[in-house]
């Protein structure tokens, strides 16, 4: 028989809230330092997503100023477009503050963006070079208008 077998303290299952807190560290371990490559993604999504926006608002003042006859069809699907990066540039800023990670500002050294990015304390530098830049904004860009085309395939059923 121990010396804690007698005692009713210790048949109690209260806990101090540091040793819990160590608990459930130990089992659900926060990701620290360094960002994982699910939030790298999210980085390069938070990076290039702006500069989609600025590509469909020019595209937009060009429709608008041209004499298509189908220009008001052009400006209606490419601000739908604008609405749906903006939404998405929205939830992963949202979800990168909640993980605690900050983009700055940009440099560009000779084809390379260079972003400063703090990650949980952490300081990186996040560089794409630009022609890397402009492939993923063009198969973003498809992505989106897939999705657009869908919706209108789905609407002219």
């Amino acid at each position: 028989m121990s010396k804690l077998e007698g005692n009713i303290r210790w048949q109690s299952k209260m806990l101090l809230t540091e040793h819990q807190e160590q608990y459930e560290s130990r089992n659900h371990p926060k990701p620290a330092g360094q960002a994982t490559p699910e939030e790298l993604a999210m980085i390069r999504d938070c990076v290039l997503l702006p500069h989609l926006l600025t590509i469909l608002q020019n595209s937009l003042e060009e429709v608008r100023h041209s004499s298509n006859v189908l220009k008001k069809v052009f400006a209606a699907i490419t601000q739908l477009l604008m609405n749906r990066v903006t939404k998405d540039m929205y939830k992963i800023r949202r979800e990168l503050s909640r993980r605690n990670i900050k983009i700055l500002n940009d440099e560009q050294v000779d084809l390379i963006v260079y972003h400063r990015v703090l990650c949980r304390g952490y300081e990186e530098r996040f560089g794409m070079v630009r022609e890397v830049m402009r492939a993923e904004i063009s198969v973003r860009l498809t992505e989106y208008i897939g999705e657009i085309a869908a919706l209108l395939k789905d609407y002219a059923k």
